[in-house]
């Protein structure tokens, strides 16, 4: 069970074409455990039908404030009742007015005054509308409310111009939302975070490496944002987009991510270290490509610099976690790689079973002994993790 499981979330759409992305972002939250109640404007219906919302969400779909399937005829207040949010996807313009000064004249508006739960929402509009004063005038007022706006992107929209306004896509209200509802544990925290493979060149066109997805380091970095922190992610060449909150940089080598861990470590309270580092860099590498041959080819290996070992060992150091993905003796190596690093925490699994799957199994060790988290998706394992780092780190408060 995740930790979403059972949290109820009232999901209001208003009228505009970007009602479709809402029929995503329905199914997202169901598939993440939540229990979705919709509702929608008039305007809305025009857009998706509520039989679509109905079958995604499993529950009724609600447009009429007047609605007599509530046996006391007051929707607009039970639906809110034990609600972790309310969240408008897509807001329009005219809808994000109302709320901004208060007016009730259907459902999804009144609701959302008579709330007693956080409100967020997600703008879809027109450029010119995005960037009307009035407009804008009434975003600055609902920030001023504590209402968290999720948005809005920049790109094509559907009346064919180019610009502000657009909705954000479903994956990412959906990870707006469940950064908002995780709890602050790192709040004020700076988290420096290495995550994927690195390559080492042997010539123009080939080079070593390893089959580090980056999908756990990725995981952390989505769970130190949510939990407050401020995060800088150094990465390896992989497939996945940037974590939601996230400044990343980009590497190819081992040398080059020491680089970039040595001019952001100075300003990091937390340093976790989840990148497959390669060991050995090659040495007569070729500019390049290496014709094929039958005679033999020998590559000359050099060690890589030990990043976490550079900074464990610093003078200020900050909260170091490292990692250690071994095939064999799994506790017994692990342990011993905590002590000679001086690591304060170290999360150990198998790599067979780890690298590139979505789910994950660890064991935690520090000086308090093992904790072991059952496998469960890295998103999962990785607020976890967080939690037990929020636990030991001295400069969390």
């Amino acid at each position: 069970m995740n930790s979403s499981q059972q949290k109820k979330i009232v999901l209001g759409i208003s009228g505009g074409v970007a009602a479709y992305k809402s029929a995503e972002l329905t199914r997202l939250l169901v598939k993440a455990g939540y229990d979705v109640h919709v509702v929608m404007t008039e305007a809305a219906t025009h857009f998706v039908g509520p039989v679509t919302f109905q079958a995604l969400s499993g529950n009724l779909v609600y447009s009429d404030q007047w609605d007599a399937r509530r046996p006391n005829n007051m929707p607009h207040i039970d639906l809110t009742r034990g609600a972790a949010a309310v969240l408008i996807a897509p807001a329009s313009a005219d809808v994000l007015a109302k709320v901004a000064n208060g007016l009730c004249d259907d459902l999804l508006t009144t609701l959302v005054a008579a709330r007693d739960c956080p409100l967020f929402v997600a703008p879809a509009m027109n450029r010119q509308m995005w960037e009307n004063a009035p407009n804008q005038r009434n975003i600055a007022q609902l920030q001023a409310d504590g209402i968290q706006i999720f948005g809005p992107g920049n790109g094509e929209q559907a009346c064919g111009e180019v610009g502000d306004g657009r909705m954000l896509e479903a994956q990412e209200i959906f990870e707006h939302l469940e950064a908002a509802l995780q709890p602050k544990l790192l709040k004020g925290q700076r988290v420096l975070i290495t995550a994927g493979p690195t390559f080492e060149r042997i010539d123009a066109v080939r080079g070593i490496t390893n089959t580090s997805s980056g999908k756990m380091g990725y995981a952390i970095a989505r769970a130190a944002y949510e939990a407050g922190a401020e995060v800088v992610l150094i990465s390896g060449e992989t497939a996945l987009p940037t974590p939601i909150g996230s400044r990343r940089i980009d590497i190819k080598s081992a040398q080059q991510m020491h680089a970039a861990v040595e001019s952001e470590v100075a300003a990091s309270d937390i340093f976790i270290a989840v990148a497959a580092v390669a060991d050995y860099h090659v040495l007569n590498a070729s500019e390049q490509k290496i014709k094929k041959s039958a005679q033999q080819l020998t590559i000359t290996l050099a060690p890589n610099p030990d990043i976490l070992a550079s900074v464990s060992t610093r003078a200020n150091r900050p909260f170091c976690v490292g990692f250690a993905a071994e095939s064999e003796n799994l506790l017994e190596f692990a342990e011993a790689k905590r002590r000679r690093k001086q690591l304060p925490l170290l999360v150990a699994n198998l790599a067979q079973s780890a690298m590139g799957a979505d789910d994950n199994e660890v064991i935690l060790l520090d000086d308090h002994g093992q904790t072991r988290l059952e496998s469960a998706p890295k998103i999962d394992i990785a607020r976890r993790l967080i939690t037990h780092i929020a636990r030991l780190c001295p400069s969390v408060k």
